[in-house]
């Protein structure tokens, strides 16, 4: 019984371990132009611009010349990114490079908790790559502007980057069962994201 017990209790261990190695979360670009968040819309992964270190930026280099308007806080430029089966921590899908207003297949792995490969190609002739890094989450401010954490620490949390905005027209994501979302949690975060067009639209 006891090594039955030890067992589950080692499947248990594992299968948490296999739900962390995830890229879920935000993420800073190598040239710390930009965090991007990564979250999960129906099995599929994309990531938004979640802030600028210049704000107010646009999609100026777009091929379609209705969108070289639209901001690109909250823009989608990872894109219906799939697990692949047979290699470890690693999604394809396409990515956005706003820069040249040109899209790329594309590729991200997980090198670490903390460190994201992302790396993309045009017809395998063209092909480059980044490290981005996890951006820790911020910690909340306790009663009376006092910062939580570790006993002893006096150091101010990261800032908070700017979130993205809700597109004029979406709806508003219904409240999980069991009680409503607080207001920017990672859920709200996440079904904010799920709900832009290019995203809910998007073929699986």
């Amino acid at each position: 019984m006891k090594k039955l017990a030890f067992s589950g209790m080692f499947l248990l261990a594992a299968a948490g371990a296999a739900s962390a190695a995830e890229p879920l979360g935000e993420w800073r670009d190598e040239d710390g132009k930009a965090t991007i968040r990564i979250v999960d819309c129906n099995s599929r992964l994309w990531g938004v611009v979640a802030s600028e270190s210049i704000p107010g930026g646009l999609d100026k280099n777009n091929p379609d010349k209705a969108k070289r308007t639209r901001p690109l806080l909250g823009m989608p430029i990872l894109l219906n990114m799939k697990k692949v089966e047979d290699e470890k921590d690693k999604w394809e899908g396409k990515v956005y490079d706003a820069t040249s207003g040109k899209t790329y297949d594309s590729s991200i792995q997980l090198k670490s908790a903390n460190a994201l490969r992302i790396e993309g190609c045009v017809a395998m002739i063209l092909c480059g790559g980044q490290t981005w890094t996890r951006v820790a989450e911020t910690t909340p401010a306790a009663p009376g502007g006092a910062k939580t954490g570790a006993p002893g620490t006096s150091a101010a949390a990261p800032k908070t980057p700017q979130p993205f905005p809700t597109p004029i027209g979406t709806p508003k994501p219904a409240a999980p069962k069991g009680g409503a979302a607080k207001a920017g949690s990672a859920e709200t975060a996440t079904s904010e994201v799920c709900l832009l067009p290019e995203i809910a639209n998007a073929p699986r």
